[in-house]
C-alpha cells in the first residue's frame, strides 16, 4: 500500500482572519544574519496561542503560525552567529528576541524590552517542523530532558520558576498556587522542590489527589470554601501565585496573605481587577505581575528540574492534529500541557 505523501516541512496555519487552523506545506526560512533555524521536534500549546490563532491583524501578516514553546535541533546557522552548531539541542520560548539597545536591554532586562518579540506573534512560530529565530533567543536543552518535556519550559516552566524564586518567599514559608493547569501543575512542583510549604487552590474535589501528587502539602477547594479564610487559618501565605486565567478569586485571596505578603499574577484573561485597597495598605501587602524569563533563566529552570525531578506532565498529539489538540487544551482536558510532535 503506497504511503501518503508528506511534505518535508509543514506548519499549522491560519491563512485569513477568522479562518480555520490547517496544517499545510511550507518552505523553511533560511536564517539571516544573527538568526538560527531549528528543526522542531515538539511544540507546546499555551492558552495565549488560542489568541494568536484568532488575531485579526497579526504583526507579520497572514498566514499566522502560532507557537512559542518549541524545542528541536539546530538545522542552520546565519552569518555572524557564534556559539551554536548544527545538530545542537535547542529551544525557543515566549521571549523571542529584543532590540538590544533600549534601557531594558542595556540593563540586562531583555524580557521587558519595549520591542520584545514573541514567536507566533512577531513572526511565524513553532507549530511547525521549522522555525527561524534570533540566536539571542535560543535556549540550550540539556540531554536529560526529552523534547516533549523541554518545550513547555520556554513559557510555562520559566514563568512559574521565576515568579516563585523572585516572589519574596524563603524555604519554609507558606506559598499558595491558584490554579492547577498548564502553569499551575509546574508551579506546585517547583514550590515544593524549593522548600516551601505548598498549598494548592483548585476548584472541585477531583483535583485534590492530583495536587497532592504534584507536591502540594495542602489542598483547598475554592468552590466549596473561602480560600482566603482557609489560608489565614493555616497561618497565612507569604506568596500566592495566581496561574488561573480568571481574576475573579483574587480579591478574596488577599485575606490569605501574611503582612508584607505578595500576590503574583501570571495567568489572566484581561478582565479588570478590583481590589480592596485597605487590605493592601493596612497589611503592607503587594500585588505584582510577572511574565516569562530570559533564555538563561529558562536554562536554569531546566537544570533545577533535572536536579529535583520536576517535569511537565504532557499529553502529546501529532502536528497534523493541531486543531483538535488546541480544542483539547482550551477545554481544560489536557492534564496538563498539550504538546505537538512533528515525528521528524
Amino acid at each position: 500500500m503506497p504511503q501518503k505523501y508528506r511534505p518535508a516541512h509543514r506548519a499549522a496555519q491560519v491563512t485569513e482572519s477568522g479562518g480555520p487552523l490547517r496544517v499545510v506545506a511550507v518552505e523553511p526560512r533560511e536564517p539571516g544574519p544573527g538568526e538560527v533555524r531549528l528543526r522542531v521536534k515538539a511544540s507546546g500549546i499555551c492558552g495565549a496561542d488560542a489568541g494568536m490563532a484568532t488575531h485579526p491583524s497579526p504583526a507579520y501578516g497572514f498566514p499566522i503560525t502560532p507557537g512559542h514553546e518549541a524545542a528541536g535541533v539546530v538545522a542552520a546557522v546565519g552569518e555572524g552567529v557564534a556559539g551554536w552548531a548544527i545538530g545542537e539541542r535547542a529551544a525557543v520560548g515566549w521571549f523571542g528576541g529584543s532590540c538590544g539597545h533600549c534601557p531594558a536591554c542595556r540593563s540586562g532586562d531583555v524580557v521587558h524590552c519595549a520591542e520584545r518579540r514573541v514567536p507566533g506573534l512577531s513572526y511565524a512560530g513553532g507549530w511547525s517542523t521549522t522555525v527561524t529565530v534570533p540566536a539571542a533567543a535560543l535556549i540550550r536543552v540539556p540531554d536529560g530532558l526529552s523534547f516533549e518535556e523541554a518545550a513547555p519550559f520556554g513559557c510555562a516552566g520559566v514563568t512559574t520558576f521565576n515568579a516563585l524564586r523572585h516572589g519574596g518567599a524563603e524555604p519554609g514559608d507558606r506559598v499558595a498556587v491558584l490554579g492547577i493547569g498548564g502553569l499551575g501543575h509546574l508551579a506546585l512542583q517547583f514550590a515544593a522542590a524549593m522548600g516551601f510549604e505548598t498549598v494548592a487552590i483548585g476548584r472541585g474535589e477531583d483535583k485534590r489527589q492530583a495536587a497532592l501528587r504534584l507536591g502540594a502539602h495542602h489542598y483547598v477547594d475554592g468552590a466549596a470554601e473561602d480560600a482566603g479564610r482557609t489560608l489565614r487559618v493555616l497561618g497565612g501565605a507569604r506568596l500566592i501565585l495566581s496561574t488561573a486565567s480568571s481574576g475573579k478569586p483574587l480579591a478574596a485571596l488577599l485575606d490569605g496573605l501574611t503582612p508584607h505578603g505578595r500576590l503574583t499574577v501570571v495567568g489572566f484573561d484581561g478582565t479588570p481587577l478590583q481590589l480592596p485597597l485597605d487590605k493592601l495598605v493596612m497589611h503592607a501587602r503587594h500585588v505584582t505581575g510577572h511574565v516569562t524569563g530570559s533564555p538563561l533563566d529558562t536554562e536554569q529552570a531546566m537544570r533545577f528540574a533535572l536536579a529535583t525531578g520536576v517535569r511537565p506532565q504532557v499529553r502529546t498529539a501529532p502536528l497534523d492534529e493541531a486543531a483538535e489538540a488546541l480544542k483539547i487544551q482550551q477545554s481544560g482536558q489536557a492534564r496538563f500541557r498539550m504538546v505537538l510532535t512533528t515525528g521528524d
